[in-house]
């Protein structure tokens, strides 16, 4: 009981991290100079950003493991393109303060967070599969 509890805050809180994220990435775009080619990567930066927050928000309300792991493993997708995309803000010299740095920091971080979470879940999808299929040959 105590565990389903701990986990439950450490889902609340990943959930408000990525919100956050979202929010900062909105901020970030727009302060984006009005030119095509930076409004493009101001799009894709966007989309990849609400992409973290909305697919972990879905993947929290999962109705299966498999649906969990699924929108997880999106999560962590949207979560690199956004790393991606700032990193060519910063790298191109189009936004290199250091609010884009922060932000990418915080990008990196929350991949980080996503893809162990996304490997641990698939390792205890994976250990509780090899036990029943245990449990089915044993009767």
């Amino acid at each position: 009981m105590q565990l389903n509890r701990r986990m439950t805050v450490i889902a609340d809180e990943l959930r408000n991290r990525t919100l956050r994220y979202t929010l900062s990435i909105l901020r970030f775009c727009r302060t984006l100079p009005d030119e095509w080619e930076i409004r493009e990567l101001g799009r894709q930066l966007l989309r990849a950003g609400m992409g973290v927050a909305g697919n972990y928000w879905s993947a929290c309300r999962g109705r299966s493991d498999r649906e969990f792991i699924a929108k997880l493993g999106v999560a962590v997708d949207e979560a690199e393109e956004s790393v991606l995309w700032l990193t060519v803000f910063i790298q191109g010299g189009i936004h290199n303060d250091l609010d884009a740095k922060n932000l990418l920091g915080e990008g990196r971080e929350i991949r980080a967070i996503l893809s162990a979470s996304h490997r641990t879940a698939r390792k205890n999808r994976q250990e509780r599969a090899k036990k029943r299929i245990e449990k089915q040959n044993q009767n």
